[in-house]
């Protein structure tokens, strides 16, 4: 999202078989790291209904779980 020089991510629930820039199911957040601190919003309650019906986020996404204070549950491996 965004435009040139001007970043904008979505931070989204999508099958695994799933292009990247394509379907997803759900916007759970967003990031913008163009402010001054990032911002990362999160909807802390979806996130963690889809980590227990076993989603898995990227690195990308545990990153950013971590720096907002949220753990990924035990035996919730990052995907690649």
């Amino acid at each position: 999202m965004g435009t040139k020089k001007k970043p904008f991510y979505r931070i989204v629930v999508a099958k695994d078989e799933c292009p990247r820039d394509g379907k997803f199911l759900e916007i759970v957040g967003n990031y913008d790291p163009m402010q001054d601190p990032p911002v990362i919003n999160i909807k802390t309650d979806k996130i963690t209904d889809w980590l227990s019906r076993g989603a898995k986020p990227t690195q990308t996404v545990a990153s950013l779980l971590r720096k907002k204070g949220l753990s990924i549950p035990a035996g919730k491996s990052v995907t690649r």
